[in-house]
């Protein structure tokens, strides 16, 4: 039986947490969409509205939690510098977040540092676009960088546990910590690429947020496929493995083209309307000129499909 206060707060704290992630994970399709504030706001829990972030304040913690639930990182326009550098280094794959203010007692930062001693997961609002957020989680505060008024974030909670490990599990667990930190940045560049895109595919328009992928024009296994919205597009599932095999190509200005052996096959409805009637069509981009893809990258993608055919 619970009896001691504490550890009534840490159960509630527990089932809250555990609430709001299955929240998020049915409202935003498994994690791959985006919410906008007042659809965040409109969490309850136990019959009470919970909001899960601050209109304001980036870390926020509700007066019923002992430590903070969430984190925000403000969206900026493309060319706009962020009020704090909440970003992803590239270095060690770890979140930087900045302290609320200069001072290190301040409340809110006392709430994210309660978060990391006791080891309890957190969510992750990206800003993707104006009031509308990627929220990823669940993340863990693991560290602090006072020197640099900043916390380390990440998500796998034992980046620090000390353990005695064979050669091979050591290996393994190196290789699940990449896996982790890159899905961090792909979920980031998942939020903003559907937003640029409004959600619909460039090439036929398909606006089903569960068939879309945000696809990069340059994989992101070479040095040039970074994560970001001018290396990306919104592709639903058929183009984007069309694009990606090389039987899809985009040139820099826009048109599709489809390898000339598939024009004059015949195979079904899926062939003629989903590939080749996509032949010559101009793919629809952001309507924010530094957020469309760059054109170096699509001449490089297509001299790719050029090769592939």
């Amino acid at each position: 039986m619970i009896t001691d206060a504490a550890e009534i707060l840490d159960d509630f704290d527990d089932r809250l947490r555990a609430a709001a992630f299955a929240w998020l994970t049915s409202r935003t399709f498994n994690g791959s969409g985006n919410l906008t504030y007042s659809e965040i706001q409109s969490f309850s829990f136990e019959g009470q509205r919970i909001p899960l972030k601050d209109r304001v304040k980036g870390i926020w913690k509700p007066a019923s939690l002992r430590s903070a639930l969430s984190i925000t990182t403000t969206y900026r326009p493309p060319g706009v510098v962020r009020p704090y550098d909440d970003l992803i280094h590239e270095s060690d794959g770890l979140l930087r977040y900045k302290w609320n203010g200069i001072e290190r007692d301040e409340a809110t930062n006392r709430a994210l540092r309660s978060a990391m001693q006791l080891g309890v997961p957190l969510i992750w609002f990206f800003g993707v676009g104006k009031g509308v957020f990627k929220p990823v989680f669940p993340v863990f505060v693991v560290g602090e960088e006072e020197a640099n008024r900043q916390f380390i974030l990440d998500a796998d909670p034992s980046v620090n546990a000390a353990v005695d490990e064979s050669a091979a599990e050591q290996f393994l667990r190196r290789y699940l910590k990449v896996e982790t930190r890159h899905r961090l940045f792909q979920a980031v560049f998942r939020g903003t690429v559907m937003r640029a895109y409004e959600g619909r595919c460039a090439v036929c328009s398909l606006q089903h947020g569960q068939l879309l992928d945000a696809a990069h024009i340059i994989p992101d296994s070479d040095e040039d496929g970074v994560a970001s919205v001018v290396n990306g597009m919104a592709l639903c599932k058929i183009h984007h493995a069309a694009f990606d095999f090389g039987i899809l190509g985009i040139r820099p200005d826009l048109v599709v083209q489809i390898q000339s052996g598939l024009m004059h096959e015949i195979d079904g409805p899926m062939l003629r309307h989903g590939l080749q009637e996509m032949h010559g069509k101009r793919v629809s981009v952001p309507s924010a000129k530094a957020e469309r893809p760059r054109a170096d990258l699509l001449e490089r993608a297509f001299e790719r499909f050029r090769q592939a055919g």
